[in-house]
């Protein structure tokens, strides 16, 4: 019974956001339990919703360079440097 009731107050508690995160699973900075909650990254002021890593202790975020793709087929991505905020909507 105790089970129940900690896994039913786990769900509508949400973690504790990174201070770096990234959406690919294959990043050691990706973090599976916090992508089942709906995340905002506002950069400098704007909502972004094409961030795929953010770090905010560091102020940048990475965000696709256009449909431009590496040999592996991976999105090419650009590093923009600004006042990175992170929550949960």
């Amino acid at each position: 019974m105790t089970d129940a009731t900690t896994t039913s107050s786990s769900t509508t508690n949400p973690p504790p956001l990174p201070d770096h995160l990234s959406v690919d699973p294959r990043s050691p900075h990706h973090v599976a339990e916090v992508f089942q909650h709906d995340i905002g990254i506002r950069f400098n002021g704007k909502d972004r919703t094409d961030v795929e890593e953010y770090c905010v202790s560091e102020g940048w975020v990475k965000v696709p360079e256009g449909k431009t793709v590496d040999r592996k087929g991976q999105p090419l991505m650009i590093k923009l440097k600004g006042k990175v905020e992170a929550f949960y909507k």
